[in-house]
């Protein structure tokens, strides 16, 4: 790199006052991207599920988070964050609102467009704060921990670990399937590998285990470097069903989970970061919240689903990533895998199936923070992490954890302690079952 690109590196990101350099920037930005690279391969693959092109939606996948990453980088420039579409909500957009709700990739797109700009609206207002200081830290950690949960059941079905049963619904699958013998010990592999501290955990699970499959004939190797493809679902969102219930009920989901997950992933790697005051107040959210909607409007036009800030980007910071240089070399080393797409239809599904289930971990861990004293904030909780993945909806599980939490507070007598928010969300979550 020449030495007048790096003073200007040096002068936009301020790395004397943040006392950092461009290599250590590099790195850290290698470092996330490595733990957050897994996304590439997993978001086509399950948004396949729901109707989606996978080479289209692969090729979104990249230019989504690369856009994101060089918002972020250039915005946002105090934050090192990497950004991708999001788990969880690929998994709701796939698996409930096409295939079990029916709509097509263009409608749910359409709803993923709608809820980032009113994600964006409220990032320019006072609302924002309002927001984020009315949800109870139950609610949040129990849906997030009820994603997790949701991202299990999907990811073992994927693995084979677990089929449909006409009485119990679910039973064991044919653990004598060579390939689900594969997934397991991958999956075993990925917790080993993060005990031992190694970076690029999954990605390195996900690649040997299905190089694995392919020598023993278990998988079938397309290449690895292509053409890029293009981005078949590129401006075809469809708003034709925005304001029927079922979809408004979907577009408050993926607000409500993308807004609340970014508050909480940069809250988390503010403190990691050191950007959180004496007084609790994390520097420049409003900017990394602003770049993270405008991410989720952009790749919703490209193609894919909701794009948010990983809390992978934690891994990097802890590499010394300070700056908005770190999200520059994500997004670059983003790039460089659009010609992988090849590469990307070779891997097993089985096997990312397993990485499926690890990612779940990182969700339910949350649940230790719950205040389990307190049953009348514990229940709620616990009934969106069960909810979730047995009713198969994240949107089922948020309105009758909010509207349990409204009637518990109501009939013990809490209810002048609660926030009218609250309120105002049950009264929704209420509303979203009569018009089912």
């Amino acid at each position: 790199m020449s030495s007048w690109r790096i003073i200007m590196f040096e002068k936009y990101f301020e790395f004397k006052k943040n006392n950092t350099n461009l290599r250590t920037e590099i790195t850290a930005g290698v470092t996330t991207f490595l733990t957050m690279a897994y996304i590439m391969f997993l978001n086509p693959i399950i948004l396949k599920d729901g109707g989606f092109d996978f080479g289209g939606v692969y090729t979104a996948t990249i230019l989504a988070s690369a856009l994101a990453c060089f918002i972020m980088a250039f915005y946002g420039k105090t934050w090192p964050i990497g950004l991708a579409p999001g788990m969880g909500l690929n998994a709701f957009v796939a698996y409930y609102v096409c295939k079990t709700l029916g709509y097509s990739p263009d409608q749910a797109l359409g709803a993923v467009l709608v809820a980032g700009i009113v994600f964006l609206a409220i990032s320019l207002t006072p609302l924002r704060a309002w927001i984020i200081n009315s949800i109870p830290k139950s609610l949040k950690l129990g849906i997030g921990a009820g994603i997790g949960l949701f991202l299990a059941i999907i990811g073992l079905q994927i693995m084979g670990v677990v089929v449909d049963h006409p009485v119990t619904l679910v039973k064991l699958g044919n653990l004598k399937d060579p390939i689900v013998i594969l997934a397991c010990l991958a999956f075993v592999a990925m917790i080993v590998l993060e005990k031992l501290k190694v970076k690029g955990n999954i990605i390195i699970g996900i690649l040997v285990f299905s190089i694995i499959a392919w020598v023993t004939g278990l998988g079938k190797f397309n290449g690895v470097i292509g053409s890029i493809k293009p981005m078949t679902h590129l401006m075809t969102f469809d708003l034709s069903a925005g304001f029927t219930g079922g979809m408004i009920s979907v577009i408050f989901t993926l607000f409500f989970v993308d807004f609340f997950d970014t508050a909480g992933t940069l809250t988390s790697v503010a403190n990691v970061a050191g950007k959180v005051d004496s007084k609790g107040k994390v520097k420049d959210i409003e900017k990394a919240m602003m770049s993270d909607s405008v991410g989720t409007v952009a790749g919703a036009m490209m193609g894919t689903t909701t794009v948010t800030s990983y809390i992978e980007s934690g891994s990097g910071i802890k590499a010394g990533g300070k700056t908005g240089m770190t999200s520059l070399v994500i997004g670059a080393l983003f790039l460089v895998c659009l010609i992988f797409e090849p590469l990307a239809t070779s891997l097993p599904k089985q096997i990312d199936g397993a990485a499926l289930v690890y990612v779940s971990i990182l969700f339910v861990k949350n649940i230790t923070d719950i205040d389990w004293d307190d049953i009348a904030e514990a229940g709620p909780a616990v009934l969106a992490m069960i909810t979730m993945p047995l009713t198969y909806s994240i949107s089922h599980g948020i309105a009758l954890a909010f509207l349990s939490y409204a009637l518990i507070k109501l009939a013990s007598g809490k209810a002048s302690s609660v926030n009218p928010a609250i309120w105002v969300v049950a009264a929704l979550s209420l509303a979203s079952f009569i018009v089912l």
